[in-house]
């Protein structure tokens, strides 16, 4: 009778666990949050911050360890009064612009917005300047017997023969 009740009692466990968000389950801090509006603005800077561990993940989507610990500097840091944009700075200067998801335009990161555009002008360049060498490049005359080498291969001549006739 005490085997059943533990089985059901670890079955029981293990449902809780499966079906916990994942802000739940991979923190322990996190689930002392009672306020709502304290809990959306952790979620919200989640959202905004990339997992450095993990491929293309959020802090929200990933259940790394840097994520945990980064959710539990995010909540210390609301519980010691500082905004978003105070966390965010801490966790910049700490981490690097690779930390957000869309980092800031300035010097070190020109490249990273204007790339694309600039890939884009210079295949651009290199197509333009490939069509003007074609026109500009002389078709080479055909001999006499050249044409009619190529009018028998491609069967002009039997055309023209029934086509006239």
């Amino acid at each position: 009778m005490l085997a059943r009740v533990a089985v059901v009692l670890l079955l029981a466990a293990l449902a809780g666990a499966w079906s916990a968000p994942p802000a739940l389950a991979a923190g322990g801090e996190a689930e002392s949050l009672i306020d709502p509006a304290l809990e959306t603005r952790i979620r919200h800077l989640e959202e905004e911050l990339r997992c450095l561990v993990c491929q293309g993940q959020s802090i929200a989507e990933s259940d790394s360890g840097f994520a945990h610990d980064i959710r539990a500097e995010i909540l210390t840091k609301m519980r010691e009064g500082r905004s978003d944009q105070e966390i965010i700075d801490f966790l910049v200067e700490r981490y690097g612009d690779f930390i957000l998801f869309r980092p800031p335009v300035k010097s070190t990161t020109a490249l990273l917005w204007a790339g694309p555009l600039i890939l884009l002008a210079v295949g651009a360049v290199f197509m333009v300047v490939i069509i003007l060498r074609q026109r500009r490049t002389p078709r080479p005359e055909l001999s006499a017997e050249e044409v009619r080498r190529a009018e028998s291969l491609l069967g002009v001549e039997e055309a023209k023969d029934k086509g006239g006739s």
